[in-house]
């Protein structure tokens, strides 16, 4: 399950649009408002919002939206239940809404349309309420077995409007650079010459990198909001575990599996670490990289040696 949140101050457009014929419209649930008529609904709403005209916006707007997989199970009844459940644990209480299930797409959601202003004409908070919908639809998501989406791959990107647009082609060309560079310098260039630009935010007055920023088509995104996996820490982590690869994939075979897995053990911490310094064109430490590498190699070929001797005592 998935909400999208919307504020704005027009109680007889988020009517119309919820109510629209075309959308093969199904109320399923309501409290506090007079159902003669979409006017007569946004009259009830209207109304109580005068209880406390100093809030700007007082629509609420929410789509609940669920996977496909799930469409035999949600009934009329069990949309409007979990629809009622989210209100309730988001602090929705004690006021009008509205609850209509549409049938113009081929993944099952209601809309929910309430007043953000109670019924004691106090202001329902909207308080980190984006932090607070995403917990409670997994929340609720894992206590009635719903469908878990895998992630943004399912994401239809055609329907996206900006900035998630942008995002989502961000997230697209991340997820591929990341996984074939073996340093920031190439990622940085693959990146630029997709229209991406790369900022990182330091530590106070240091070197010390904290951060990464990411800019396409004018927007501005921190790496872990375009995915976790892409804050400043993980991508470096990625570039070091790229490199690492890389020259374990150069070994001859000759060598065999004990000696891959013997330098892939070496290599894990300190082998590849000062990847900060190619951002400013010192590369010392990818050589000094290299000069172990062959130091680890020449090691342990020396032990084969010895050990075949032994063998033929």
């Amino acid at each position: 399950m998935m909400a999208k949140i919307v504020k704005g101050s027009d109680f007889k457009g988020v009517v119309d649009y919820i109510l629209d014929k075309n959308k093969g419209t199904k109320t399923v649930a309501c409290d506090g408002l007079f159902m003669e008529n979409k006017d007569t609904i946004a009259m009830s709403f209207n109304v109580q919002s005068q209880m406390n005209i100093k809030v700007a916006k007082p629509v609420g707007h929410i789509v609940l939206s669920f996977s496909k997989e799930d469409e035999p199970r949600l009934t009329d009844r069990a949309m409007a239940g979990i629809a009622l459940e989210y209100m309730e644990r988001m602090g929705i209480r004690n006021t009008q809404y509205l609850i209509a299930r549409h049938f113009d797409k081929e993944h099952p959601h209601v809309h929910i349309a309430y007043n953000r202003i109670d019924n004691d004409g106090n202001t329902i908070s909207d308080r980190n309420e984006r932090l607070r919908s995403t917990r409670v639809c997994k929340e609720v998501t894992l206590k009635y077995g719903l469908y878990m989406s895998n992630g943004k791959e399912n994401v239809k990107r055609d329907r996206l409007k900006e900035p998630d647009k942008t995002k989502y082609e961000l997230y697209d060309i991340l997820k591929t650079e990341v996984g074939k560079c073996g340093n920031w310098n190439v990622l940085v260039a693959n990146l630029k010459r997709q229209g991406v630009e790369v900022k990182f935010k330091h530590k106070g007055q240091t070197n010390e990198v904290q951060g990464v920023i990411f800019t396409k088509n004018g927007y501005h995104f921190n790496g872990s909001k375009v995915d976790r996996r892409f804050s400043y820490s993980k991508i470096d982590a990625a570039l070091q575990r790229n490199r690492n690869d890389e020259h374990i994939g150069l070994i001859p075979k000759g060598y065999g599996a004990d000696m891959q897995s013997a330098l892939s053990d070496t290599t894990k911490g300190e082998l590849f670490s000062g990847s900060l310094g190619l951002l400013n064109g010192n590369t010392s430490s990818y050589y000094a990289a290299d000069a172990e590498v062959n130091q680890t190699m020449a090691e342990m070929l020396r032990r084969k040696k010895k050990r075949k001797r032994g063998m033929r005592l």
